[in-house]
């Protein structure tokens, strides 16, 4: 039985939006098959277990059927089964601790004044407002 290249097959089931991505998560060492790093053209095979690292989770598949070809969201399910744990997927509910600050396009860095009235707003933030996770 011949296998599929494990770039393209990530691509068809939905892993990366384009496969040049898939190629160069490949390259970078976010994918592994099984305990391996793989590389772009090795080839997959079912019953293998495919890990991604993507942002900040790390999602597992287990491969189920071969397909070279992008498939539709519903169709899926049947050639990748999702073993992602849930702790993994609540990392990307986590919310974001990020102040953004708008400045105007070429209006360069921050003067010593600016910087002093980005802290009073932060400071003024009352963070009590938002619930914990653990309140959930």
């Amino acid at each position: 039985m011949e296998g599929v290249r494990i770039d393209k097959y990530l691509w068809a089931i939905r892993v990366f939006k384009t496969r040049t991505d898939a190629t160069e998560a490949c390259k970078g060492g976010k994918v592994k098959v099984g305990t391996v790093n793989a590389k772009p053209s090795r080839d997959v095979f079912p019953g293998e277990t495919i890990t991604v690292r993507k942002g900040v989770a790390t999602f597992t598949f287990k491969v189920l059927q071969l397909t070279d070809h992008r498939l539709g969201a519903k169709l899926v399910p049947d050639y990748a089964q999702n073993l992602t744990p849930e702790e993994e997927m609540n990392k990307l509910r986590a919310p974001v601790e990020t102040f953004f600050v708008t400045r105007d396009r070429g209006a360069g860095r921050p003067t010593k004044k600016d910087r002093r009235e980005i802290e009073q707003i932060w400071d003024a933030i009352d963070f009590s407002d938002y619930p914990d996770e653990d309140d959930e």
